[in-house]
């Protein structure tokens, strides 16, 4: 039998086909990797069926399922590209992406029907499944069932596109970062060794699917390794900690941004859960807080940290557990096969111990923006990728995170840009300015505060305008607060001094911003 390179799900069903692939908690569902692959291989003849070709976009819009799974191995069959929609955001963002990416197809689950049927309408999406867990006979399950195995097979190569994974925009819109199956290849060599990924590996999967860190850290790696991957529908910190210490299941591997790490050690059954099986605790996302790095070593369990971004598959640095408590604070030195700089503004790289934008370059990287070639050009420079983060080296090599180039903060693990959220309020007519600034967060790491100057005669209470971002924007970029000011501070140029806006509230010792 001869097996395409790219064909994951083919390769384990013929060398592994009883072993399990994937436990989906929430639906009661396991699939071998027989049964994942037959699945993969219906869904794919279903999607040519109706039209979908090589580079065509297909879109799904659910929480953690394992049909997520079954469209990513049926589109790399057909050559078709998966689109993973954040279910977080509201129906104008959701429209904006569709109406960027034009899929073809778009299969939701029955919890987000009535959107779904909205942007089916809108969006001029030509065919739908829904998918529903508790309906034997639903529609996704029917489709399947009356499918035939037999497809045809493009040539495929890894340069060829497999994903877009939208991201949130500097100007105010999303950016789809293109994701080929080189970049998921070279993702998978980066993670799976120093993450100790094998066939025996078991990872609980908490982080949304349509997240890079829920998709390849380490889902994908563990399934091109032959592993088996637990999913729960969403995440919740109880039931995170009783399937680590369930005996049955032998979780060996967890990843994470550092909110989960945070609720699950405060959960009064954190302390009496066995989680002697887990071997390998990634975290990233954004910077992890040393408290929770001393908890869950008290625990038992080292945590492997590390830097990335959708744009770079996305593991581009990692720092060993061994390292953690030597180096606080760094994000580590680059994956295997990647290339890291750090940079001045004329883009002269800078010696150790100075301060510059991290760029980053090698195979990892996305090829660019769909339908966006001028981000594309604008975040690259001589085939390097420009990350946006302030970084340094110190004497051993060590890259540490100190700040952002960009106008980004990170909320509960997601990037917030402030220019989308920005936008947003310029909508209100009351409002003359608008500057959205992220301050340090207990619960989420860092949120929003809106900082709010008025028209002249002009009013607007603080209650109807954070209504009116929450009308319009993802839950997590909503700012939690309303500072109403006379004007903002600007200097010669006109730049909004978003440094004096976070010294005003937290004062003199506030991190830097640009």
């Amino acid at each position: 039998m001869s097996v395409k390179h790219y064909d994951w799900s083919a390769y384990h069903a013929y060398v592994r086909p009883t072993k399990i692939a994937i436990r989906d908690l929430s639906a009661n569902q396991t699939l071998t990797y027989k049964e994942l692959d037959d699945r993969a291989c219906l869904l794919a003849s279903w999607l040519q069926k109706v039209g979908v070709e090589k580079g065509d976009r297909v879109a799904i819009l659910s929480q953690n399922c394992a049909e997520f799974f079954e469209l990513e191995f049926a589109c790399a069959k057909i050559g078709a590209i998966e689109l993973p929609l954040n279910w977080r955001l509201t129906k104008p963002e959701l429209e904006y992406i569709l109406n960027d990416s034009t899929p073809k197809v778009l299969i939701y689950d029955e919890s987000f029907s009535d959107i779904s049927n909205e942007l089916v309408r809108d969006c001029s999406v030509s065919d739908y499944l829904e998918i529903n867990k508790n309906d034997p006979n639903s529609q996704y399950e029917v489709t399947l069932k009356e499918s035939s195995p037999d497809f045809n097979e493009p040539e495929i190569s890894q340069e060829d596109l497999i994903m877009i994974m939208y991201t949130s925009g500097t100007t105010g819109h999303p950016k789809g970062a293109m994701i080929n199956h080189q970049m998921q290849l070279y993702n998978v060599i980066n993670l799976a060794s120093p993450a100790f990924v094998a066939t025996d590996t078991v990872q609980l999967v908490v982080l949304p699917l349509f997240h890079t860190g829920g998709m390849n850290c380490y889902a994908n790696p563990v399934l091109h390794s032959g592993g088996e991957l637990i999913l729960i529908r969403d995440f919740d910190p109880g039931l995170a900690l009783s399937i680590l210490g369930n005996p049955e299941y032998k979780v060996s591997h967890f990843f994470a941004v550092p909110a989960p790490y945070q609720f699950m050690m405060n959960h009064p059954d954190f302390a009496k859960t066995d989680l002697s099986n887990l071997r390998i605790a990634g975290i990233g996302g954004a910077p992890c807080a040393e408290a929770i790095l001393k908890t869950w070593a008290d625990r038992g369990v080292s945590m492997i940290q590390g830097w990335g971004m959708t744009e770079t598959s996305p593991g581009g640095i990692g720092l060993p557990a061994e390292d953690a408590e030597r180096k606080l604070g760094s994000a580590g030195k680059p994956l295997l096969h990647t290339e890291v700089k750090v940079v001045d503004d004329e883009g002269n790289s800078l010696p150790w111990g100075e301060v510059g934008e991290l760029y980053i370059k090698g195979p990892n990287i996305t090829p660019g923006y769909w339908n966006n070639p001028e981000a594309t050009k604008n975040s690259f420079e001589d085939g390097w990728l420009k990350t946006g983060d302030a970084a340094r080296f110190d004497d051993e090599g060590f890259v540490y995170i100190v700040d952002r180039w960009k106008d980004m903060y990170i909320s509960g693990g997601e990037n917030v840009y402030p220019a989308e959220v920005e936008n947003v309020l310029y909508q209100l007519p009351q409002i003359a300015e608008a500057a959205i600034i992220g301050v340090p967060d207990e619960r989420w790491g860092e949120t929003g505060v809106a900082f709010i100057s008025l028209k002249s005669n002009e009013s607007i209470e603080e209650k109807d305008i954070i209504q009116h971002c929450i009308n319009n924007l993802a839950k997590f970029k909503v700012p939690s607060s309303v500072e109403f000011i006379e004007a903002l501070p600007r200097n010669a140029t006109g730049k909004v001094l978003k440094r004096n806006l976070r010294e005003d509230l937290l004062g003199s010792e506030a991190p830097a911003i640009s």
